[in-house]
């Protein structure tokens, strides 16, 4: 019973779209482990599915826990058929649970803790408080109440019709005590009450005495104080509700704060790697240089820079650098020439048509010699792909 329960659970539970019950995801484990410990512990509530219709109307699949709860009443245990549906909102919030009278059974009226629609408001379901609240120890509470004041009465219908119009009523006590060991399928309830034929309403549990003053004061006493614990009760759950959802509001924050602090380190790490990996090539350029300077310092004539010829300090490795060097010059110096040309017609020293004329022709000539260094760069880029496939080793060759 036990694994074809759990398998029942896992089967509505793990459903997805439209099939899928309405309860939260990270809460789904919370349902099963409290529905395996209430079958564990009263195997006579079952798990079912069925559809719950609210009070606008609306109609939703929801799991109930159906079956009965054993009482103790005067020495004998009853079963009180009752179901408990899982809202959607539960665990969070307590379920809602009903008596469930069968055709022979009536609700008492009044009930301190039992509606005349079969509604149970017992202290349990309104201090309810997730995570410490679970169904065992509702069902625990609610055989506890039910003993002190039984919430179902058997009617018991005559045979035959009576002639003696004043009966003197007999109960049957073997019909109404029937023990829960009896029949498993069985639900009994408790004692019916007898019903005369005079207009007058029947005592409680079928007896003919009238109660004590003391013990009805006594059990108003007990009532109120019930309603006013209940009150101070729902009072500081509703703080505590207050209170959690202010923490879980901060907790969010923090969480995100969280996220963007990480986010921040990385971005900083990343920066950092960049700024390492800049530093390493600055200081293998300087370390180049550095080299150059010891090499070419003893090539001073008079260790005088003056003295340098600036066009022969740097020689071309072949004739590809030297057409690029050579273009770059060029492109350099009709850009100075164009500057020069720009501060000349500002000032008033050329005509504007003059001017105009010039930059036109230097603008063709420095054109050419960019087409001619990007051409260059070209077969420079394969020149060096070539060379560093060769070096390649022989592994990598197709």
């Amino acid at each position: 019973m036990a694994q074809y329960t759990q398998q029942f659970l896992n089967s509505v539970l793990s459903q997805r779209g439209p099939a899928a019950l309405p309860y939260a995801e990270d809460m789904k484990w919370h349902i099963r482990q409290h529905l395996m410990q209430l079958v564990e512990a009263y195997p006579s509530l079952q798990p079912k599915t069925a559809v719950f219709t609210h009070n606008d109307g609306r109609t939703v699949n929801l799991l109930q826990a159906d079956g009965t709860v054993p009482m103790s009443f005067q020495g004998v245990t009853y079963n009180i058929p009752v179901i408990i549906w899982l809202m959607e909102s539960y665990p969070r919030h307590a379920p809602l649970v009903f008596v469930n009278p069968t055709r022979d059974m009536i609700i008492k009226r009044p009930h301190p803790f039992v509606s005349p629609n079969g509604v149970v408001s017992i202290p349990y379901v309104h201090s309810w408080l997730f995570p410490s609240s679970n169904l065992v120890e509702l069902a625990r509470n609610l055989g506890h109440f039910f003993a002190r004041d039984p919430p179902l009465y058997s009617q018991r219908k005559p045979s035959s019709p009576n002639p003696n119009p004043n009966p003197s009523p007999s109960p049957n006590l073997n019909s109404a005590y029937g023990s829960m060991n009896s029949s498993p399928a069985a639900r009994p309830a408790i004692p019916p009450r007898e019903y005369s034929p005079s207009p007058t309403p029947p005592p409680p549990y079928g007896s003919g005495r009238m109660e004590d003053p003391a013990e009805v004061y006594r059990k108003n006493a007990i009532n109120r104080l019930v309603e006013n614990l209940n009150g101070d009760i729902r009072e500081m759950r509703k703080g505590s509700e207050g209170q959690m959802e202010g923490m879980f509001g901060a907790q969010a924050v923090l969480r995100r704060r969280e996220e963007e602090l990480r986010k921040g380190v990385k971005e900083m790490q990343d920066e950092k790697e960049a700024l390492e990996q800049q530093l390493q090539m600055v200081l293998m350029n300087a370390d180049v240089l550095e080299g150059w300077l010891r090499d070419n310092e003893g090539k001073l004539d008079g260790n005088k820079v003056e003295n340098v010829d600036l066009d022969e300090a740097f020689e071309p490795c072949d004739a590809l650098s030297k057409q690029m060097m050579d273009c770059t010059a060029s492109d350099m110096a009709v850009e100075d020439t164009i500057y020069a040309l720009d501060k000349a017609v500002q000032e008033g020293a050329i005509p504007f048509d003059q001017y105009l004329r010039n930059v036109r022709l230097l603008s063709r000539e420095q054109f050419f010699h960019r087409a001619t260094a990007s051409k260059v760069r070209a077969v420079q880029m394969q020149a060096q792909v070539a060379s560093m496939a060769s070096r390649a080793s022989p592994q990598y060759a197709f």
